[in-house]
């Protein structure tokens, strides 16, 4: 019996060894995280934990093709490897051939640091980060406030390799904030969210006094019905529209007909005009400040996502150049199948305005009349065809006369297509590192511009703070 380890190197070369199947894929993420928790001006839980998993992705080739198994599972040691092994081989024995079967990528030079120990986090990377809290809450506390919310700080290290002779190794750091500002009474809610690798780069103490002010907006309130109304989209609502566009993005789908992206009469959208707003929809895994692994890392194949691409290494990609549609994602097999390029995902999101752009405070000054929104949550899609999604607004939305916020008004329930948003956007502001409200549990990683909708679609009232 071998002696557990804790080295994920070795783990995956011991799984690579015990594996029987004509191709083997073995991923190791190890993950640390840290987190702070706060209600009421004070703080009330925080924590570290470890933990590891092993996904181990069996390739078995048959008279009617390869078939692939795919097993994970969490706290894996050196002893219990081989059943691991022999279940992900038994899974692809038992499955039919895989459509998106495909040769194991290779050529890729190995990682210099595969062997080295993962990085990990620790309560030490809230050291500046926890004091200054502190003094926003006595900010807060004088000022009449009541400061709730979370920070957390995750540092993955994914090893891959594959019986191709990849050996592969990426480092991510996540860390998000959200804060949310209320009065005594609870009737007056504001938020602001960040998302940062080491939270050196946030500061407590300005966002509390990002949510004062809007706690002051709401000391008069406003009553409006439903209707399209003007409306500055901040980065974060933007962030969280466009992102449910890119996972709707499918170049397979848009070219069997199912999607927003499909061209009317066949094939798909790509070369057509989205928006007459210089607007470059793009993603980098080297993007400064969100980085993302760059290659891929699939722990299984589902739409235009592969397991057989895994170590495929990513480049940058523009989705929209300058208002038009570039690309779709495809895995190598998707793309094989449409004829598109190949296009797989990254996991960061940046849309840029080729002039630049104002900011979001002078974009309300040249405001006559509108609405402000600060955040949206509950977005769920209404019809694919149109991408046509439904969803609530959420702590604060603002009166916006005669360049002034004057008041707070009540919540709505919106329906809009973020790419019908696009194309009716008639501004957009200066792009800066946002935070995804609804989507930062499963993507942080995006810096979006504000925009401004001329009719954007207020379909129904909701009585939520």
């Amino acid at each position: 019996m071998s002696a557990p380890t804790n080295k994920p190197h070795e783990i995956v070369e011991r799984a690579l060894e015990l594996s029987r199947a004509d191709g083997c894929v073995v991923i190791a993420d190890e993950h640390s995280t840290a987190n702070l928790r706060w209600a009421g001006n004070a703080l009330t839980t925080n924590g570290v934990t470890r933990g590891r998993t092993l996904t181990v992705i069996a390739a078995v080739d048959g008279k009617e093709g390869t078939a692939s198994g795919v097993v994970s599972r969490s706290a894996v040691t050196m002893d219990e490897l081989e059943p691991l092994v022999r279940a992900a081989e038994a899974a692809a024995h038992g499955a039919g051939p895989a459509e998106d079967a495909q040769p194991l990528v290779t050529g890729v030079p190995e990682s210099p640091d595969f062997t080295d120990a993962p990085a990990e986090t620790s309560s030490a990377v809230f050291a500046d980060f926890a004091p200054a809290l502190g003094e926003a809450f006595a900010r807060a506390r004088a000022g009449g406030r009541e400061l709730y919310g979370f920070a957390n700080h995750e540092l993955t290290s994914s090893y891959l390799g594959t019986s191709a002779g990849l050996r592969l190794r990426h480092d991510q750091p996540n860390g998000t904030l959200e804060l949310n500002a209320k009065s005594p009474d609870r009737t007056r809610s504001a938020w602001a969210g960040r998302s940062t690798r080491d939270f050196k780069d946030v500061d407590p103490a300005a966002l509390d006094a990002e949510l004062a002010v809007r706690i002051g907006w709401a000391e008069r309130r406003v009553e409006l019905p439903a209707g399209r109304y003007e409306t500055l989209l901040p980065p974060t609502a933007v962030a969280d529209l466009l992102i449910y566009q890119m996972w709707s993005a499918s170049g397979r789908d848009a070219a069997e007909g199912r999607t927003v992206f499909s061209r009317p009469g066949g094939g798909t959208r790509v070369g057509e005009r989205l928006t007459e707003l210089p607007l470059t929809l793009r993603s980098d895994p080297n993007e400064p400040g969100l980085e993302a692994a760059p290659f891929v890392l699939a722990h299984s194949s589902g739409g235009d996502s592969s397991v057989f691409d895994n170590g495929l290494p990513l480049t940058p990609t523009e989705w929209v150049a300058e208002g038009e549609l570039k690309h779709l994602l495809t895995s190598r097999h998707s793309a094989g199948t449409t004829g598109l390029p190949l296009a797989p995902g990254i996991d960061n999101l940046i849309l840029e305005n080729g002039g630049g752009g104002r900011s979001l405070d002078e974009m309300v000054a040249s405001t006559e009349r509108g609405l402000l929104l600060t955040c949206l949550w509950y977005i769920r899609e209404v019809d694919p065809a149109t991408l046509l999604l439904t969803g609530l607004t959420r702590d604060g939305v603002y009166l916006v006369e005669n360049g002034e916020v004057t008041g707070e008004v009540n919540n709505f329930r919106f329906n809009e297509s973020p790419v019908g948003l696009l194309g009716r956007a008639v501004e957009a502001g200066r792009t800066e590192k946002t935070l995804p409200r609804e989507w930062s549990d499963w993507f942080t990683r995006a810096a979006m511009p504000p925009l401004r909708i001329p009719d954007f679609n207020m379909s129904s009232v909701s009585r939520g703070v």
